[in-house]
């Protein structure tokens, strides 16, 4: 397989499939239908991977704006059950370096 595999909160771990260029020109409508289940299947030329078919859940997960920090772990700590997790919630209270910072001369 290809190195695309990735373990991801909101997935399973995922190994793609992989098909040759000429099997997915062949079946193209069976290869789209599969990533409803699956959400990357690898294109190969020669036996090397060249291209990768996604799921538009996945590629829109991608696309993404990527989000700052805190927000991300408020969304985070909303939906994940930080005590059975064994995280105090006051892990993070002095995490942030609050000094001015370095001295700069120009």
């Amino acid at each position: 397989m290809g190195k695309y595999g990735y373990v991801d909160s909101h997935m399973e771990k995922a190994m793609p499939k992989s098909f040759s260029i000429a099997e997915a020109r062949h079946d193209l409508a069976a290869l789209v239908h599969q990533l409803d289940h699956k959400h990357l299947i690898e294109l190969t030329r020669r036996g090397k991977t060249v291209a990768v078919l996604m799921s538009i859940r996945e590629y829109n997960r991608l696309a993404a704006p990527a989000r700052r920090f805190w927000e991300a772990y408020a969304s985070f700590s909303k939906t994940a059950d930080l005590r059975r997790l064994e995280i105090e919630p006051e892990v993070f209270s002095n995490v942030r370096d609050r000094s001015s910072g370095r001295e700069v001369n120009w």
